[in-house]
């Protein structure tokens, strides 16, 4: 895995510095690439590159046999903004070798080595176009070489007289690489490949990032071209096929033929643990056992595994009807078991950080249930070359510490004509460690990395591991004592029981689910994940605050908003409080309230449900007694089980229950003098329409 954190789990490729397309054929199998001294950029240059380097290679992976001529490759990059002039490169070598794998990384890095250099030649190079590159080839003779014992020896170029239109005076250019002269065949030698994936969710990887990773030109695509047709060893991540097939019939179909591929593949294989969690933080945080995801039940959809009947030909007039199973509840569901397995994986290994103790390798015993198979670096036991060892009564495989660096380097190297240099100084540190132990086989593992491309990784496979020579052959050859020399740092280990801590608290708040594990399944495999084997001390620190960060946030998705000062003017009536839910997922809650006043009597526990992403109103019957004033409630939200959800919320509440009797009264009131009215008028009409009528018989009478 890259050194990064979960959040950039589907990272984008690395961008290495593009090359001119003017290399010629011979840079492509010449290994021994080195970069060293280069112009300065001129002041129109916007980035801190150098503006023209010089790429120097010798050898075939920077290896050449006693007595035999040779060919050194010189490429001039000119990534400035201007043409760069002809010059003049002349090739060095020191004829003290290299003795050991920190003289290599001190010439390398810092261009340092004991003894004197003789020239074997110069040449002139052609003028370079800004932004493009040239190729020199200089021949290197056998009489130039044939002194030299087998060895590793200081290999330097010099670029001299060429400058660009922004500089006034030229400047030099150095590269260094190394010259391997070998003696023998080197022995055996097996590598090993991790195969990690990291979702951007910190869960399982998603339809769509499956759909990106194992698309032609996807990463994960790109691992399984890389190792075709090599012996690597492959080191899963079982959380990759799980992802494929909790997605059932819903799996992308690039990522279900790209797990078929690797099933097929005929690689000896171990799996890694789940989302590559580190064995060796877990033992020194104190666990019993290994962490495993709570269940993978959550992430699977049962109408993605419907089975479809088969196609049968149809049945003759003859032929008996077989009879019709019954219903069942629902399609047979895989289980975690189903889910992760890694077809064909060798049991009992682990692949750990390897700052581990000799405790820490009997606690790895322990979680393996029997003798377990522990791979370390080679610094954890002292630079020993040896790639099988016992420690104490524990096995352990070896991996060459500074080998798999070089390589580490080769395979995550775009560039073919950069990639060379590590290449070359992959070769100076097996070299080394073959004159040390001739006859032990050597053991490289890869760093993790999710960003390598097929050829990268495919050239630094076939460059140097052994046919046919894997774990089974290694864990063959006698097995060397040795003892571990690393101080195990405790750091990730108490960020981790802190994290499994907040874990317990989160299982509690989970109580508001009908299913808990759809919270706790996700967090759990996220915990593991930021123990990550491939993480840096930064990369482990940004995992460890991101988990942090998401048990805060959801342990506040639910609450009660605050909310202003509520008017009761009714001796009865149903008081709406509001509860804010921004899970994903529907929750029961109960909602508490208690009085700070007598006069109010409140209904003290309603249930509720709260709908995913929505702030909904919870109605409580409340029944003011006699008396008017300002009535504190206390809202409290709990789970049915009991386990307090969120910070008490105080509301205030205004009672004025008595204007509802004064308020009928008046009403009241006002009814009996209306009709009062309407009686006396009426009263009065009548006796005028009695008196008109009266008036009216009289009249006609007279």
């Amino acid at each position: 895995m890259t050194a990064t954190t979960p959040e950039n789990g589907l990272r984008t490729r690395l961008q290495h510095l593009a090359r001119g397309s003017v290399i010629s054929a011979i840079v492509l199998g010449m290994c021994g690439v080195g970069a060293g001294n280069a112009f300065a950029a001129s002041d129109s240059e916007t980035d801190d590159a150098p503006a023209v380097e010089l790429l120097l290679s010798a050898g075939v992976r920077g290896t050449v046999s006693p007595g035999s001529a040779t060919t050194a490759s010189l490429t001039v990059q000119n990534d400035a903004k201007s043409a760069l002039s002809a010059g003049r490169v002349s090739v060095e070598i020191n004829r003290t070798p290299l003795t050991d794998d920190a003289a290599v990384t001190a010439w390398l890095d810092d261009s340092e080595a004991p003894g004197e250099f003789d020239s074997l030649g110069a040449d002139l190079t052609a003028p370079v176009d800004a932004e493009a590159s040239v190729t020199t080839s200089l021949m290197i003779p056998p009489e130039a070489l044939g002194d030299l014992a087998p060895g590793v020896y200081p290999l330097r170029a010099t670029l001299s007289g060429a400058q660009t239109d922004a500089q006034n005076d030229a400047e030099s250019v150095t590269s260094t690489t190394v010259l391997v002269i070998t003696a023998a065949e080197n022995p055996p030698v097996a590598l090993m490949v991790p195969i990690t994936a990291t979702p951007v969710g910190g869960a399982l990887l998603t339809a769509e990032e499956l759909t990106v990773l194992t698309a032609a030109d996807g990463a994960l695509t790109a691992v399984l071209e890389g190792v075709r047709g090599t012996s690597a060893i492959l080191a899963i991540d079982p959380s990759i096929p799980a992802a494929i097939r909790a997605l059932g019939s819903a799996a992308p179909q690039s990522a279900r033929e790209w797990l078929r591929q690797l099933d097929a593949l005929p690689n000896e294989r171990f799996a890694l643990q789940f989302g590559d969690a580190d064995a060796t933080t877990q033992a020194q945080a104190g666990l019993p056992e290994l962490l495993q995801p709570t269940t993978l039940a959550p992430f699977l959809s049962p109408s993605n595994f419907l089975t479809l009947p088969d196609e049968t030909p149809a049945a003759t007039p003859t032929a008996t009807p077989e009879p019709t199973p019954a219903p069942t509840d629902g399609p047979e569901l895989p289980d975690d078991a189903d889910l992760s397995v890694i077809q064909g994986a060798s049991p009992g290994i682990l692949w750990p950080r390897s700052d581990a103790s000799t405790a820490d390798l009997d606690a790895f015993s322990a979680y393996m249930g029997g003798e377990a198979i522990t791979v370390l670096s080679s610094i954890a036991v002292g630079g020993a070359d040896d790639a099988h060892v016992t420690v104490g009564e524990r096995t352990a495989l070896v991996t060459d510490a500074a080998a798999s660096a070089a390589l580490s380097d080769a395979a995550g190297e775009d560039d073919e004509v950069a990639r060379q240099r590590s290449l070359a100084e992959a070769s100076a540190h097996l070299a080394l460690s073959a004159q040390t132990n001739p006859t032990a086989p050597l053991l490289v593992g890869l760093d993790r990395d999710e960003t390598r491309t097929a050829d990268a990784l495919n050239e630094t496979i076939t460059s140097f591991d052994t046919l046919g020579f894997g774990l089974a052959e290694v864990l063959a050859t006698p097995a060397v004592s040795a003892a571990l020399t690393t101080e195990p740092d405790a750091t990730r280990a108490t960020a981790m029981q802190r994290m499994l801590d907040s874990e317990v608290v989160l299982g509690e708040f989970a109580t508001i689910l009908d299913d808990r594990q759809l919270l706790l399944s996700p967090k759990r495999i996220q915990i593991m994940r930021a123990t990550a084997v491939g993480l840096t001390e930064d990369g482990f620190d940004d995992a460890v605050a991101d988990v942090n960060t998401a048990t805060t946030d959801t342990l506040e998705a639910v609450d009660i908003p605050p909310a202003s000062t509520i008017q009761l003017l009714s001796a009865n009536a149903d008081l709406p409080f509001s509860v804010r839910n921004d899970l994903p997922w529907p929750v029961n809650i109960n909602l508490s309230v208690k009085p700070s006043d007598p006069r109010l009597e409140v209904e003290p526990v309603t249930p509720a449900t709260i709908q995913p992403g929505t702030t909904s109103r919870v109605k409580v019957p409340v029944s003011a007694r006699v008396g008017s004033g300002e009535v504190a409630l206390k809202l409290e939200l709990s789970s049915p089980s009991g386990v307090a959800i969120s910070t008490p919320e105080t509301v205030r509440v205004s009672v004025r229950a008595e204007w509802e009797t004064i308020g009928l009264a008046v009403f009241g009131g006002l009814i009996v003098l209306l009709l009062g009215l309407g009686i006396i008028r009426t009263v009065r009409r009548r006796r005028r329409e009695a008196g008109t009528e009266k008036d009216a018989v009289e009249e006609s009478n007279e």
